[in-house]
């Protein structure tokens, strides 16, 4: 009796464990869907950002692509029919009836359009040098140095450019950002500021300044300089 009774009491917890069991899987049977529904919203907010990212990269390197081009063809338009000769190691001397009148040096000559004489100039963009000698004398009497030099069309007129340092035959030294040389005029001036260091050390500024081609009569606007005054000689 004893055993019959345990055993219908194992019966029934195994009926009450079956059926919570059941109840169990109900409920997971319900949550599983909503699980899945849940991580479809996710996945596809997800998918949405990942999109609108994808696509603000796409706009973005469309647009820079756009501009490059536009660049290229800005540059290929101004360009358009324009040839360049470049030479290395140039070292050029120019002379008048058998008598040297100038040495020009310069590790880089690009010369535009060499077979059009009306748009023909020369660019040394490295440094150039330029150094003048008397023509009766045959002697050096001025350089001009700078980074960049220009030989506009027809070669008469010589630009340089930055850091341009020119001495003439006494010695004295004239400092400036720009300086144009015109051989027909036989005139040097520049439009920036210049400082002139002169014998003995005294030292002038101005505006800007023109001059005969050897450096031998500046004429220097709102000059103002600094002059060494020998005291003994005052005495």
């Amino acid at each position: 009796m004893r055993r019959e009774m345990r055993d219908m009491r194992y019966g029934i917890q195994t009926l009450f464990s079956l059926k919570e069991l059941k109840y169990k899987l109900s409920r997971i049977r319900v949550s599983v869907p909503r699980i899945i529904s849940n991580l479809k919203s996710q996945i596809s907010g997800l998918i949405s950002i990942n999109l609108l990212f994808l696509l603000s990269v796409l706009m973005l390197f469309i647009s820079s692509c756009e501009n490059d081009l536009n660049k290229v063809k800005e540059i290929a338009s101004n360009e358009v029919g324009t040839i360049v000769a470049p030479t290395t190691g140039v070292d050029l001397i120019m002379s008048d009836s058998a008598k040297v009148q100038i040495h020009l040096t310069a590790p880089l000559v690009l010369e535009y359009n060499p077979e059009d004489p009306k748009k023909n100039y020369k660019v040394a963009p490295k440094g150039i040098k330029v150094i003048h000698y008397d023509k009766e004398t045959g002697k050096e009497d001025g350089t001009i140095i700078a980074d960049t030099g220009i030989i506009h069309i027809g070669g008469k007129l010589y630009e340089f450019r930055k850091n341009v340092v020119a001495t003439n035959a006494k010695g004295e030294t004239y400092k400036s950002a720009e300086l144009f040389w015109d051989q027909s005029t036989k005139k040097v001036y520049s439009h920036k500021n210049v400082e002139v260091t002169m014998q003995g050390g005294d030292v002038m500024n101005g505006d800007d300044f023109v001059s005969d081609d050897k450096f031998l009569h500046p004429n220097l606007r709102n000059s103002k300089g600094l002059f060494h005054v020998d005291e003994n000689a005052t005495q």
